[in-house]
């Protein structure tokens, strides 16, 4: 018999050691620090690019997509699990025929018997949960708290009074110049109007064309002020009067509407109608069931579109010849009506996170934010609960070019914009499909402590109610596009926890060398890598092959 040397004792039992350690407790790599270096797209994107620019790749495409398509690719011959993805948003259109076939379905509840077969609290729930009942018209937060002092402590109720101040000030300031541009539009579609009849009476026929016009020769002083008119309006790359009447039309109600917005409120009519009575619960009790929530998790209007649009993003079926596809395969959709057109209540959040966690979502999509938080606690209460459960929150940054390290949005995962409370909760930053200055979307929210990393978030292609599409900007959308490789991670790879997940997500993301211009300023220059944690964009491919590399110890 062999004497085995001591060396090799000790190369066994680490390995042994190795094997027996908990994949889930592994350490992420730290992402590589390599620049990619690609060129920018010269040109125009094609109609297909645009469709479908967040899943290319900088490298092959030169254009700063998630490299999704280079990630399937990757996963050819590897099989993943389903995953459910709680989409906690407005109505989301599950009969869409492009969502359909990944609708979540609640195999324990039999439809539509007024049962709660399940007893998980929630009757006929066969794709979600609606806890907005009937309800969608809301107001914004700080209207509440202003309408109800008593929900909020003082510190954040002289916050709200002073917003408030500040926003009557500015409708005021606003007023003269709206008065002015719609004075100006309704001129000049006065001006179309005559120049459109005197036309019409001139070539004897409504149906003339731009042409004739141009073509036009008279000595008639009036008629040749109509050419003028005429022509400047083509100037402006209107091809007709009959286009310019109808764009004109739509800036002077477009005036109308803001400044009978800036009537109600300075004059304070947004504070006299409370719209959650529909809804039968109190709202600042999160014990109160809501009276009217229901297993009706559609869109209740067709422009009821966000949750839709957010949900096609993260899944919509893949390859079946329709409208576009989502990022992640081997995924459900699970809808959770949580989100009004104003601001969503703290209380709809956390009931909202939580069912979507009791009933098996893996991660969680929260495409929505507001400025002021009531009983934010209840969200916090709810983002641990999450996290106890091992599922992944993936959390839009929101839409005002402000640094969230200094200006608070809700929800968030801190306190204090220092501390995280957990590490289940990813918050999402929205890039542009170019590859320059202009790669952080002008609108995004930004913040070397809050925001872990950016995402698509411009023009992006999905879904839309009664089997649209359309293409919607905003952090919104780079949540979900986040949410979706995130789903991907989670199918293919299970044994990694949240926490690995979301570091994966980071570190593996395409690391971006530019000076960019500052979401919210003109051009005010700034690192791009100075705008988040990792100053890094999310990548599928890389961020695949790093599960891959942690859970198979390559």
């Amino acid at each position: 018999m062999k004497i085995l040397k001591p060396v090799f004792y000790t190369a066994v039992a680490g390995l042994l050691l190795t094997s027996c350690k908990s994949i889930s407790s592994l350490p992420v790599p730290v992402g590589s620090d390599v620049v990619v270096n690609a060129t920018a797209k010269k040109g125009k994107l094609s109609d297909t690019e645009k469709d479908n620019w967040q899943h290319l790749d900088l490298v092959t495409d030169s254009i700063p997509g998630m490299s999704v398509n280079k990630a399937y690719e990757f996963l050819k011959g590897k099989k993943g699990i389903e995953v459910i993805v709680g989409v906690v948003d407005s109505g989301t259109d599950l009969k869409h025929e492009d969502l359909v076939d990944v609708a979540w379905v609640n195999k324990k509840e039999i439809p539509g018997n007024g049962i709660d077969d399940d007893k998980n609290g929630y009757i006929d729930d066969i794709n979600g949960w609606n806890f907005l009942g009937s309800s969608y018209k809301e107001h914004l937060e700080y209207e509440r708290i202003l309408m109800n002092p008593s929900i909020t402590d003082a510190e954040t109720l002289a916050e709200v009074k002073k917003y408030y101040k500040e926003k009557v000030d500015g409708a005021k300031k606003a007023n003269e110049t709206l008065v002015q541009n719609k004075t100006r539009y309704e001129q000049l579609l006065q001006g179309v109007n005559n120049a459109d009849a005197a036309f019409a009476k001139h070539f004897g026929k409504k149906d003339y064309t731009t042409a004739e016009i141009i073509s036009l020769k008279t000595e008639d002083a009036d008629l040749l002020k109509h050419v003028q008119v005429a022509k400047s309006i083509f100037g402006f790359g209107l091809p007709s009067l009959t286009v310019a009447k109808q764009e004109i039309e739509k800036g002077v109600n477009y005036f109308i509407k803001q400044l009978a917005n800036n009537k109600k409120l300075i004059d304070g009519d947004n504070l006299k109608t409370d719209y959650r009575l529909e809804v039968g619960d109190n709202a600042y009790d999160i014990n109160d069931k809501p009276g009217s929530g229901d297993a009706n998790t559609g869109h209740s209007v067709k422009s009821e579109a966000h949750g839709s649009h957010v949900s096609g993003i993260i899944g919509a079926t893949r390859n079946n010849g329709k409208g576009m596809n989502g990022v992640a395969n081997n995924v459900k959709i699970m809808a959770v009506r949580s989100v009004s057109d104003g601001d969503e209540y703290d209380k709809d959040v956390a009931l909202g996170i939580r069912y979507a966690v009791d009933n098996g979502a893996k991660v969680i999509n929260t495409s929505f934010g507001k400025a002021f938080s009531p009983n934010k606690e209840w969200v916090y209460e709810a983002i641990l609960y999450a996290e106890k459960h091992d599922v992944l929150i993936v959390n839009a940054a929101g839409n005002d070019g402000a640094n969230i390290d200094v200006t608070k949005t809700f929800p968030n995962d801190s306190k204090d914009l220092v501390s995280e409370i957990s590490d289940n909760v990813l918050t999402i930053g929205a890039m542009s499909a170019n590859y320059n200055e202009k790669l952080p979307a002008s609108f995004s929210n930004y913040g070397k402590i809050n925001v872990d990393v950016f995402a698509p978030g411009v023009q992006v292609n999905s879904t839309t109610p009664e089997n649209g599409y359309a293409k919607f900007s905003g952090t919104s959308m780079a949540a979900p596009s986040t949410a979706g490789v995130a789903a991907l991670i989670r199918s293919y790879y299970p044994k990694l926890s949240a926490s690995q997940v979301k570091h994966i997500l980071m570190n593996s993301g395409t690391k971006i060398d530019l000076e960019v211009i500052k979401p919210g300023t003109r051009d005010e220059k700034v690192s791009f890598a100075d705008l988040s944690v990792s100053g890094r964009v999310v990548n599928a491919y890389n961020a695949l092959k790093m599960a891959d590399k942690i859970v198979n110890r390559k």
